[in-house]
């Protein structure tokens, strides 16, 4: 059994784990297993729970322990590791990312393991910072937070109402904006271009793509060549694919001033 007070403590996990009005709420958000626990800021950790069993093994980790069919009940996976904690949701400064190099727009994104792979990809790259429209999924749901595999704690993003006027406030900073489109014959393939010493490129929803306002603002608009019968690629491989080919250029450019 566990006292009522843990009992309301593990009722706020599982309505972190389940709802994002939740994780909006109480500003916090769950992070689960020993390889996001141990990447994650300690500054942002608020609570950690350990099954008994993961205490048996690990005792130097300062912890709430609960009984092992009661951390399953508080797991969102199917096999649990035996840790959890509650960490502190943060973001960027949009106006600091507004000072990188290479920036990635997201405008309503919607599958949260598409939004967690162009985090980590991002990492991977090299970008300054990514932004989101609030129609982009929650970068603090479960399946973003696992997707990313802990780059959630190290690449700086924010979340905007809306991107339209964010695509002013970038040209104004000296931007040149590149908009993912696969539709349109105005669109250049992403291998012949050479991203510019500031660049934006913003990546639309899975299905419908990026808004005509949006399009419609951007410099440049980009495609990926596509062979046999497919039409485009997910979400997260098509930015992958875009970001690693504006980071190199990027990194040429930089060469070549040193």
């Amino acid at each position: 059994m566990i006292g009522s007070r843990n009992n309301q403590r593990l009722k706020t996990v599982r309505s972190l784990l389940e709802r994002g009005s939740a994780r909006e709420k109480l500003d916090a958000f769950v992070i689960e297993g020993i390889k996001l626990y141990g990447e994650a800021p300690k500054e942002r950790l608020l609570e950690v729970y350990v099954s008994a069993s993961f205490h048996a093994s690990y005792p130097e980790i300062e912890a709430e322990v609960v009984s092992d069919p009661v951390f399953e009940r508080l797991s969102d996976v199917k096999t649990p590791q035996g840790i959890l904690a509650v960490a502190k949701r943060s973001f960027a400064d949009p106006a600091e990312l507004m000072k990188s190099r290479l920036l990635i727009v997201l405008e309503g994104i919607q599958d949260p393991g598409n939004l967690g792979t162009i985090l980590r990809t991002g990492e991977g790259a090299g970008v300054g910072g990514i932004i989101m429209d609030a129609e982009t999924a929650d970068p603090f749901s479960p399946k973003t937070v696992r997707s990313s595999m802990g780059s959630i704690f190290r690449v700086p993003f924010c979340r905007l109402k809306e991107t339209l006027s964010l695509a002013e406030r970038l040209k104004s900073a000296g931007y040149t904006l590149y908009a993912a489109d696969a539709r349109s014959e105005k669109s250049v393939s992403f291998e012949k271009l050479p991203f510019t010493e500031k660049s934006a490129v913003f990546i639309g929803n899975e299905a419908k793509g990026l808004k005509k306002e949006t399009l419609e603002k951007a410099d440049v608009r980009v495609h990926i060549p596509m062979k046999g019968q497919l039409e485009s690629l997910n979400a997260a491989v098509a930015a992958a694919l875009i970001m690693y080919k504006a980071s190199a250029d990027l990194t040429d450019l930089k060469e070549s001033v040193e």
